[in-house]
């Protein structure tokens, strides 16, 4: 038991280098995302064009997940079906795809509550600055105050391929 242990300790460091470098396959190219699937519980967010999925990436989310956004400041992510309307590059986070929530109904669920509902939640890359060594490992921990994030060189890559009015599904 020892041994399998010290070769556990000794092969962890190049795995998880081999993870942080190894890049991931690219959309293939010139395609066009026209939906999203998010699903929360297993961090992952799914490119789809005409019904073929294309890509799957993971993410990191709301510092507080489960569950559907309630009012702004509950760091949760939104759960639905929303659409991106926007595309900043110039973002405090690389850049981002904006979600169209709040709906309808989230604004009056939130009135009910006596709270603003909230608002500015985007697919987004790194905090602007703090990119260089975190990368990949950006996801092992929710972070965000309600936004979906990927690496920066996704958001690169989705900044292209989804067009405006994408559908996007935010699953549990």
């Amino acid at each position: 038991m020892k041994k399998r242990m010290l070769w556990i300790l000794l092969l962890l460091p190049a795995a998880l280098a081999a993870y942080y470098f190894y890049p991931s396959a690219p959309l293939p190219q010139g395609s066009v995302v026209d939906r999203l699937v998010v699903q929360k519980s297993k961090r992952k967010m799914e490119a789809y064009a005409n019904g073929r999925l294309l890509k799957t990436y993971t993410i990191a989310l709301g510092k507080n997940p489960e569950g559907h956004k309630q009012f702004e400041g509950d760091n949760r992510t939104p759960e639905g079906s929303y659409t991106i309307n926007a595309r900043n590059p110039n973002s405090g986070y690389h850049k981002n795809l904006g979600v169209s929530y709040p709906n309808e109904s989230d604004l009056a669920h939130a009135q009910k509550l006596g709270r603003p509902a909230g608002g500015e939640i985007k697919i987004h890359g790194l905090r602007n600055g703090s990119a260089g060594y975190i990368n990949k490992f950006h996801h092992f921990k929710d972070w965000t105050a309600g936004c979906i994030a990927v690496t920066n060189q996704e958001i690169d890559e989705l900044y292209v391929a989804v067009k405006l009015d994408a559908i996007i599904e935010i699953l549990p």
